[in-house]
């Protein structure tokens, strides 16, 4: 199959120099993922700019990798039994869950606080 590495290209959209080479390294995210016990997680409810003022436990505060990110965000996920999402480095779980929340971060090692 085909390689699609032009789509890994960012903030470039074409060069008119001949000489041109794009380095992919460079561009790469070099952010490591900061132990759980250095982390100071902010746990609190928000329902502005949600459809129909519906609930949402946001969790922000999470220096990492955005696989960690994403590894976390299911953790709570499911020990919540909810639906949730990625967002600017936030988690966001339906509902209000902060208490939950809080003890499963507390569990995991995590700072956190609600707000």
């Amino acid at each position: 199959m085909k390689s699609n590495k032009w789509k890994e290209r960012k903030d470039i959209v074409y060069s008119t120099n001949p000489d041109f080479k794009y380095d992919y390294e460079a561009t790469e995210n070099q952010q490591v993922t900061i132990e759980p016990g250095k982390q100071k997680l902010k746990v609190y409810m928000d329902s502005k700019a949600r459809s129909k003022g519906k609930q949402a436990t946001v969790i922000n505060g999470f220096v990492g990798t955005e696989e960690d990110l994403k590894e976390l965000a299911k953790l709570l996920k499911t020990k919540c039994a909810v639906g949730g999402s990625i967002k600017d480095q936030e988690i966001i779980i339906q509902g209000d869950f902060r208490d939950k929340v809080v003890q499963i971060l507390s569990s995991q090692g995590y700072k956190a606080t609600k707000l």
